[in-house]
């Protein structure tokens, strides 16, 4: 049986996710250095920065799977610190990480992930046909995930983050390790999940052209504080009149795309790339 909302905990707002002064320290070392964010509800949010720069560990405190060093922050309402139940019923979360079970079929992947959010069984398949739907895998949905292509397993991935219907879904990379017809397939069903389902999308993507694609704001961080953050044109405007994402993000992260990351990093990426292709 599903519990009641803590309404308690809730405060309500027009932004989907509100941080103030948000910080992570590991020991001496902070990897994000108290980050002001308003994320209005309805639109899709990108995240960028050079590799090290704190996306991934901002992410891990909005979806209550980090807790913050200090500040504070809110997310569908609830603040993650004091309400975080409150907070995971209300995301769907797809990491860089393999969260599909390829010796299972897609369907029995779905089955799973919704006896794991707690929807009532005698809603789950039609949920489960509404996601395959609407992701473009039935006719795979009895073909064992270790067959998919690297673009269906994604869309797999989205699908099971998204069949307790979240206000908000946040992705780290939805693409990396695609080639170009499958990101295509993959921002065409986050597009129709923004438009149709209102739903609030945060993405991190090192992908210009996908910033350019899907994104209506954009946050850059650079060294764990926030550098910039307005709309594709706005900062575009802001470098110069003839200016692109690349020179945006190259901008203010003050040129440092070739140096950043180092081996742990480029290892991930090598691996996510290997597991999708």
């Amino acid at each position: 049986m599903n519990s009641k909302p803590d309404t308690s905990q809730y405060i309500a707002s027009s932004y989907a996710i509100e941080t103030s002064q948000l910080t992570r320290r590991f020991n001496i070392f902070t990897a994000v250095d108290r980050v002001d964010l308003a994320v209005p509800y309805g639109g899709i949010f990108g995240l960028l920065g050079p590799n090290g720069a704190g996306k991934s560990t901002l992410i891990k405190m909005l979806t209550t799977l980090l807790k913050p060093s200090d500040g504070t922050a809110r997310v569908a309402g609830f603040d993650i610190v004091h309400a975080p139940s409150e907070v995971r019923k209300r995301i769907g979360y797809v990491p860089q990480l393999l969260s599909a079970d390829g010796a299972l079929t897609g369907f029995e992947n779905l089955t799973l992930s919704a006896k794991l959010y707690g929807i009532p069984r005698t809603e789950q398949k039609p949920r489960i046909a509404e996601a395959l739907h609407y992701m473009g895998l039935t006719d795979h949905a009895d073909q064992l995930v270790k067959k998919y292509s690297g673009g269906m397993i994604r869309r797999l991935e989205i699908a099971q983050a998204m069949l307790h219907r979240p206000e908000i879904l946040f992705l780290d990379e939805p693409t990396i390790g695609l080639d170009p017809m499958a990101c295509l397939s993959v921002w065409e069903r986050l597009q129709a999940l923004n438009h149709e389902y209102g739903m609030t999308i945060l993405m991190t993507t090192h992908f210009m052209d996908e910033v350019d694609e899907l994104c209506d704001i954009v946050a850059i961080l650079h060294q764990g504080k926030l550098a910039a953050c307005d709309t594709p044109a706005k900062l575009k405007a802001a470098v110069s009149p003839e200016a692109t994402m690349t020179d945006v993000f190259a901008h203010f992260s003050e040129g440092d795309i070739e140096e950043s990351g180092g081996y742990r990093n480029a290892k991930q990426t090598r691996l996510t790339a290997k597991r999708l292709g």
